[in-house]
């Protein structure tokens, strides 16, 4: 059996603390005895013998398994890590390069980053790969890939292509029932903002994720799924390269915060044209803030 099954590894793992409550020579309860209270097979019950067996910690004879020393931190097993799905990746992934301040021209080690975000480095891989079709990271020559930035011509046409998909959102979104999950979903983000703002001298940092669930709450009214392509580059391209230019950052998040809460104030009017400019007026800052951050880091090329 091999030894990074999880059964494996629970019962390994629990026959330990049996072991450490048996005193020195005394023995270890039958086989049956074992799996029963363990709750797995004897073939497994065996396998985690015959591994005491070899690190000393029982001597089998036979039926016979006496207890030989007490146990050690090394010897207890980790089990393997639960593996993330391709979406809960790219919010690890995105909150890594946010967190770390992970800066552009940064070689990733795929090994190292696949076991912290707890996925197979072929699923890593994988990501990068969809990552390369918009730019944010390339492959290297020989292998690898580097976290990538973006040309001041890139971050001109993204913003703009943001700007047509919100405003086709917004426009959705105004004509909608007053039952729609939407407007829930919208009080829901108002307190969230609200609360951020109180402890923004501490917090600021956080409002990157919660600037992310308000366009995608936004752009959920419409299902399209080039819009919600789309909408994880926008994403990914706006929250990371918000953060390179930090000496305004504390202001510049408070200052966003003020522009959602107007911004859900017009999509309550339902007024199209009010929630157009409101949607206008908060793009158009995003953009500037993309183009400021590109320029402070001499990534206008």
């Amino acid at each position: 059996m091999a030894r990074n099954n999880t059964r494996f590894i629970e019962a390994h793992n629990k026959l330990l603390t049996i072991c450490d409550k048996t005193e020195i020579g005394g023995t270890l309860q039958s086989e049956n005895v074992l799996a029963a209270d363990l709750g797995v097979s004897r073939t497994v019950i065996r396998s985690v013998l015959a591994r005491f067996d070899d690190i000393g910690l029982i001597a089998l004879d036979g039926r016979e398994k006496a207890i030989q020393r007490r146990t050690r931190a090394g010897d207890r097993l980790e089990k393997p890590a639960t593996l993330l799905t391709i979406e809960e990746l790219e919010g690890r992934f995105l909150d890594w390069v946010l967190r770390m301040d992970v800066p552009p021209g940064t070689a990733l080690n795929v090994a190292q980053l696949a076991k912290e975000f707890g996925v197979a480095p072929h699923t890593l891989q994988e990501f990068l790969s969809s990552l390369s079709r918009f730019g944010i990271v390339v492959r290297r020559p020989r292998g690898g890939w580097v976290l990538h930035g973006f040309t001041k011509e890139y971050a001109l046409e993204l913003s703009d292509f943001r700007t047509v998909l919100e405003l086709n959102s917004v426009q959705h979104l105004v004509a909608l029932a007053p039952d729609h999950p939407i407007w829930a979903r919208l009080d829901v983000l108002e307190q969230a903002h609200l609360a951020l703002l109180e402890r923004i001298d501490r917090d600021y940092h956080d409002f990157s994720v919660l600037d992310e669930t308000f366009h995608e709450a936004i752009n959920s009214v419409v299902t399209n799924r080039f819009v919600k392509e789309f909408q994880k580059v926008i994403s990914l391209v706006f929250h990371y390269h918000f953060q390179w230019n930090k000496a305004d950052e504390r202001t510049r998040n408070a200052d966003a915060i003020q522009e959602h809460l107007a911004y859900i104030d017009a999509l309550r009017s339902r007024d199209v044209g009010r929630a157009q400019a409101a949607a206008l007026r908060h793009l158009a800052t995003s953009k500037q803030t993309l183009l400021n951050a590109l320029q402070a880091n001499s990534h206008t090329l």
